[in-house]
């Protein structure tokens, strides 16, 4: 997996409350396609945040796509 991080700056105005921890995930795997019937390789990234409310950290996939060979 490929890490990068990005840490808010209350300086900074923007969406997302000031401090928030978030950093992103890039995953790769063999998935199986239905349509074309065949396994293929595809790239996950996942933002992954603190989520102060619930203490919690939780994934979101925000993008998929089919890595070509």
């Amino acid at each position: 997996m490929v890490y990068t991080t990005a840490n808010q700056d209350a300086r900074i105005p923007t969406a997302f409350p000031a401090g928030l921890d978030v950093h992103w995930e890039t995953d790769s795997c063999v998935m199986w396609n239905e349509q074309e019937r065949v396994a293929e390789k595809q790239e996950l990234i996942y933002e992954v945040s603190w989520i102060r409310e619930i203490a919690a950290w939780r994934r979101f996939l925000r993008s998929r796509r089919k890595v070509q060979t």
